[in-house]
């Protein structure tokens, strides 16, 4: 009950409040959030970066992933190949300074990531980088 309208055997209306329904709504709360911040920080799609010896962090606005199967996502969002540059462009635009990222997977052919930092270039970028992980020491 939320309050109690006896205490030790006085009457009348005494506020005590409960506060285990305020605690669980909380709690469940919490969980939902840590799932969906989890889910957040994932890219678009599931890739297997290439291993380096060493890699330097790069702040990341502009990233595009192609996954094994050849789609390509711009910011986790799908892109056709043909609107890759036009997208690119926009974003450019509106951030010049901002390096682009390419994120792609190890069974992605050299030519394909060839041609994506092209259209990138001919989009306007000045900084492109290679997404890589580090080699894990065995």
């Amino acid at each position: 009950m939320a309050f109690s309208t006896r205490h030790r055997g006085l009457k009348g209306i005494v506020s005590e409040i409960n506060i285990t329904p305020l605690t669980d709504i909380f709690l469940v709360l919490l969980i939902i959030f840590m799932v969906t911040s989890a889910a957040m920080v994932e890219s678009g799609a599931k890739i297997s970066l290439p291993e380096v010896d060493s890699t330097a962090a790069q702040p990341r606005e502009i990233t595009i992933t192609v996954t094994p199967q050849n789609d390509i996502y711009v910011n986790a969002q799908l892109t056709p190949y043909e609107q890759l540059e036009d997208t690119l462009r926009q974003l450019i635009q509106s951030r010049p300074d901002v390096p682009v990222v390419l994120e792609g997977d190890r069974e992605v052919l050299f030519g394909q990531a060839v041609k994506i930092l092209s259209l990138a270039q001919k989009a306007g970028a000045t900084q492109i980088a290679i997404a890589a992980e580090r080699r894990r020491a065995n």
